[in-house]
């Protein structure tokens, strides 16, 4: 990872602080339901991902344009690169906050950074969550957005208790794993035997993200199906809320 040159926000939507799921009334399972018109695949998202860390400009790079998959939808894709650059922008403000020579003040704009695109890139995977749960016709329309949320499982269908978002952002952070990896391979200041551990650890992480993909293909065809369904999991970061950090709270109350 390298230094991050620019300061292109990443896009961050509002959303309410917590969402409690409510069954509605359960349809019966349907194993001829209609296939949404939006054809999610799971490896053409990690060629998105590796095709935007090959870019010298990425994460400060906006939209590739012509080089994204024109059958998704632009709320999707919107979403999933905003969670990509977050990912991109944490891994370098990440390794940046872990030097030791910096003065004490970069470091806390670090860390300070660190939170702002945590929050940021869950706020994405929780966008992606809602667009697939909409075009699978797994929740209410109306109640998406809404702190109770209305499922509308088919009956028998199986809880995945991780969201497809969430794998998303998984496959994210395996795409940088492996670009960095790839990294180390090639060095020229290291001997023969760091890079052949590089080589063998970068091959385990493809076979990581291959056996992600495929888990991640199979859940959206079940959820097709009706044999499957997720819900949207809301994160409470709480270290971000300034009514929900104690120690935010005790600053407050100080002062």
């Amino acid at each position: 990872s390298g230094k991050i040159s620019g300061s292109l926000p990443c896009r961050d939507v509002l959303r309410p602080s917590g969402m409690d799921i409510h069954l509605a009334p359960a349809r019966p399972r349907n194993t001829a339901m209609t296939r949404p018109a939006f054809d999610f695949d799971a490896t053409a998202v990690a060629q998105l991902h590796d095709r935007y860390n090959r870019h010298p400009d990425w994460p400060n790079v906006v939209d590739l344009g012509a080089t994204n998959p024109s059958s998704w939808a632009p709320d999707f894709l919107a979403a999933l690169l905003d969670n990509h650059r977050c990912n991109a922008r944490l891994w370098c403000e990440e390794d940046l906050a872990r030097r030791q020579r910096a003065p004490d003040a970069e470091i806390v704009a670090n860390k300070r950074a660190i939170d702002a695109f945590n929050q940021a890139r869950n706020n994405a995977i929780e966008r992606m969550d809602e667009f697939l749960l909409l075009t699978l016709g797994l929740v209410d329309p109306a109640s998406v957005t809404q702190p109770q949320a209305v499922s509308r499982a088919p009956v028998g269908a199986r809880l995945n208790s991780e969201t497809v978002g969430s794998m998303v952002d998984r496959v994210s952070i395996l795409s940088l794993k492996i670009k960095a990896m790839t990294e180390q391979t090639h060095r020229t200041d290291v001997d023969d035997r760091h890079r052949a551990d590089a080589s063998a650890k970068l091959a385990r992480l493809n076979e990581q993200r291959q056996d992600l993909c495929d888990c991640m293909r199979q859940l959206v065809a079940d959820c097709q199906t009706g044999s499957a369904y997720f819900k949207v999991y809301r994160q409470f970061k709480m270290y971000n809320d300034p009514n929900y950090n104690l120690a935010l709270v005790r600053e407050r109350n100080a002062s």
